[in-house]
């Protein structure tokens, strides 16, 4: 049996340039993302600085624009300047946040020298947990003042005579958290988000600013919380921040893939809060959102270290499946759907910590699942989201209704005349026959078709079967004219890239 759908779209009908940023990562001091991950000075690659070569490769090849650093729930006890000058006088320290001994070997000035390697600016986030606006301005200073003064020249000391000039902040992390070190309710969170704003723009007024939302949609505090705290921010900040994980834990593949209209209900829920504010303050400035977390977490709770008080030992070191995967596609066609408020969004985490990247400590390294889709997208996606209109069948979960079988988008790239759809077949049993009807781009020819798919969903990638699960090209897609006809297998990732004809 063969399901049938189809997707109109038109060149004229858009929703808005894809922000790069969109694409972006996170790197926490957190298990083995940093020691062990980006560092690892032991490793055959390393290069003079310790960074591993092989992963500044893998990581090069997904063209991450920008990645959120130094947490997370670290950043909150974290104080930045323990992390620069001389390495030798630097202070081993308990870090509270994840009970283990940060060494502090990578601070500030190590990551930007590592972001350089791989192509990405820097997200950086203050401690407003146990600090607040001194630390944070002072950072600032720090970072991005020329010289003359006594944090920039201490940053010239240091062996950095340019500024890193790092544009986005983010002030604090999920805040609203009993978990977090500092939490506050939202209105204090707000004074001292607002404030830390002030001076941290006059220290530099062409950075900016992402405030925390609601450490996740599920927190009793959601919706008052960013409410509120931006009705103290709103003149200060550009960004609010989301966060979201989600899991399989239950074994209902199903329910775990229309996970995605979720995640569409919680931007749109976000995007109506803000707008709630700036119509209530009769502002002409639209916040727009950075969704700075989130992935496929299917171990939350679960996977602490053992002992308190080690060295970047491992810590949620998920093993993610083919089923893994269609999620992460079809929450990256969720994120492209809502481009134009999305402007950021962060995979958390890049590598080792519930990561599309493993290594194994001065020994391998492979590609988990979740590589790939965020390959295709990040690489693919770029130019103008276009609206689509779909038409699928539909089936029901434990969760959720009227669940498409077809999860799509598709994204043009004017300048080079290319197209290309993602698009995830959520039935588990059934192949699909899609009909893209693209008259309004005229001629069109098909330059490839990639796919993602594999008979068993639980199928993962390991140190030793790294190309277990892999994409490959053999998609059958024609193109007539403006008509194009794709078979898109069952549970399966598809990226279809077409070329218009020019001139």
């Amino acid at each position: 049996m063969t399901i049938r759908s189809s997707m109109l779209i038109d060149k004229n009908f858009t929703v808005s340039p894809v922000d790069p940023r969109v694409y972006g990562s996170f790197i926490e001091h957190l298990g083995r993302a940093v020691y062990g991950g980006i560092y690892d000075p032991g490793h055959p690659t390393a290069d003079g600085n310790g960074f591993r070569q092989d992963a500044i490769e893998v990581i090069k090849a997904l063209q991450v624009p920008i990645i959120r650093y130094p947490g997370g729930n670290f950043v909150s006890g974290y104080n930045w300047e323990d992390g620069v000058g001389p390495k030798s006088e630097r202070k081993r320290l308990l870090e509270l946040a994840w009970w283990t001994t940060e060494t502090n070997e990578v601070g500030t000035n190590e990551f930007a020298d590592w972001a350089k390697l791989v192509g990405s600016d820097v997200m950086m986030a203050v401690n407003l947990g146990t600090r607040g606006m001194d630390a944070a301005r002072n950072l600032v200073e720090y970072c991005n003042h020329p010289g003359g003064t006594y944090w920039s020249d201490l940053r010239i000391s240091h062996g950095y005579k340019e500024p890193h000039r790092f544009k986005t902040w983010c002030l604090g992390n999920e805040m609203d958290g009993p978990w977090q070190i500092g939490a506050k309710t939202a209105v204090e969170y707000g004074r001292l988000a607002n404030e830390t704003a002030k001076v941290m723009k006059w220290v530099d007024p062409s950075i900016e600013l992402v405030a925390c939302g609601s450490s996740s949609s599920g927190m009793s505090t959601f919706a008052d919380w960013e409410a509120t705290v931006l009705d103290l921010t709103y003149d200060q900040v550009d960004y609010l921040s989301l966060h979201t994980y989600y899991n399989n834990n239950n074994n209902d593949t199903a329910n775990f893939l229309a996970k995605s209209l979720d995640m569409d209900q919680f931007i749109d829920s976000v995007a109506a809060i803000c707008d709630y504010v700036k119509a209530k303050k009769r502002s002409k400035k639209t916040i727009m959102l950075s969704l700075d977390e989130w992935n496929v977490w299917n171990t939350i709770g679960t996977s602490r270290a053992d002992e308190r008080w080690q060295i970047a030992p491992p810590e949620f070191e998920d093993v993610y499946t083919h089923e893994d995967a269609l999620a992460v596609g079809c929450f990256l066609i969720t994120l492209l759907k809502h481009a134009d408020r999305v402007k950021m969004a962060c995979i958390a985490q890049l590598i080792n910590v519930i990561a599309p990247i493993m290594t194994e400590t001065n020994g391998a390294i492979w590609l988990q699942t979740t590589y790939y889709p965020f390959l295709h997208a990040s690489n693919f996606g770029r130019g103008t989201v276009l609206q689509a209109n779909i038409s699928s069948p539909k089936y029901d979960s434990k969760d959720f209704t009227d669940v498409p079988y077809l999860e799509a988008i598709s994204v043009f790239d004017e300048e080079q005349g290319l197209i290309t759809v993602f698009a995830v077949n959520r039935h588990l049993e059934e192949q699909m026959e899609l009909s893209l009807d693209l008259r309004s781009f005229g001629e069109v020819s098909v330059i490839e078709h990639i796919v993602m798919e594999s008979e068993d969903l639980k199928a993962t990638n390991t140190k030793s079967n790294p190309r277990n699960v892999v994409p490959h090209a053999g998609g059958r897609t024609t193109a007539d004219n403006g008509s194009v006809q794709a078979i898109l297998n069952k549970a399966s990732w598809n990226v279809i890239r077409l070329q218009t004809k020019k001139g």
